[in-house]
């Protein structure tokens, strides 16, 4: 019977045509191995040993997220938006929109917003503020293939109220808004001027977002990369363009200084990249700001390449 079924896959491996494609997992994409740290918080947070985790080993992983510990004030706090979960053939992420809060004496005076992402990079820690959160991080990672597509398995769930909120620090408003979960990679040429700026042109361009419920485990969920200038594209949405003004970007320049990424245009189709940014989120709406209770589990993170 082994037999006959090892032939039945060799007769359909062979009636796969020359052009099909090839897949490759990423480090660590099918989360089967975290790490985790353990941060005890101010006694007037109350004190409490909390557990942050880490894909992939610590130390070792291109793998950072949102889960940080700030300490403002000489007081510590942590905030926990990813961690393992039980998935469709093993583990998988469970990425979640939250608030951090802060009690103290018992009352809450501070309710921060923190979406859940997973994001090719690194993370400044402790946190001394909400003042422009994309500095805290250090974008993206050298990265010098040219994917077709990227892929995953996914599941979420949206509450889908109609309402925004935005929290930090000692305010919290809401809003009318929705807030789905988002895929995005895109590739860059970087370089650095003589001064440590880090300039960058867009490659590729990739990007999902998820705006309702699935009960069942979405499998094989396929993004495409566009290359070149992504505005002429079929499929071109306004959140696909350049990434400036508040929403810019950070890395690490080789002075060792935090700079912006002045992302400045579109490459022609072509040309190579030297980086890569990745981020799976629980929302969209960037700091501070979502849709409470949004979850998003993803499994099996994958690279789609031409054979």
């Amino acid at each position: 019977m082994e037999k006959i079924k090892v032939s039945v896959l060799v007769l359909a491996l062979a009636a796969l045509p020359m052009s099909a494609q090839r897949v490759e997992l990423l480090p660590f994409g099918d989360f089967e191995r975290w790490s985790s740290r353990q941060i005890k918080e101010s006694a007037i947070m109350g004190g409490e040993v909390k557990t942050l985790y880490t894909l992939g080993p610590e130390g070792s992983t291109p793998w950072a997220s949102s889960n940080a510990w700030a300490k403002v004030s000489g007081v510590t706090k942590t905030s926990l938006s990813v961690e393992p979960d039980n998935g469709p053939d093993g583990r998988c992420a469970k990425l979640s929109t939250v608030f951090a809060s802060c009690r103290v004496a018992g009352l809450v005076d501070i309710q921060v917003l923190a979406t859940g992402s997973l994001y090719w990079g690194k993370m400044f820690e402790p946190i001394s503020g909400v003042k422009n959160p994309y500095s805290n991080m250090d974008w993206g990672i050298p990265f010098t293939g040219r994917p077709t597509a990227l892929l995953l398995d996914y599941k979420a769930y949206l509450p889908a109220t109609g309402k925004l909120v935005k929290g930090t620090s000692f305010r919290k408003t809401e809003f009318p808004g929705e807030d789905p979960c988002q895929v995005m990679l895109i590739l860059q040429r970087r370089w650095e001027d003589e001064d440590g700026n880090i300039h960058a042109l867009r490659v590729g361009t990739a990007f999902s977002r998820i705006g309702k419920t699935t009960p069942e485990w979405v499998i094989n969920h396929r993004v495409p990369v566009i290359y070149g200038d992504a505005r002429n594209q079929p499929g071109f949405r306004p959140f696909m363009d350049l990434i400036k003004g508040e929403n810019t970007l950070y890395a690490v320049n080789s002075k060792g200084k935090r700079v912006p990424i002045l992302e400045e245009g579109w490459a022609p189709a072509g040309s190579p990249c030297t980086h890569a940014v990745l981020q799976i989120s629980s929302g969209c709406q960037g700091g501070y700001t979502g849709a409470p209770g949004n979850t998003l589990w993803v499994d099996n993170i994958r690279m789609e390449y031409e054979r």
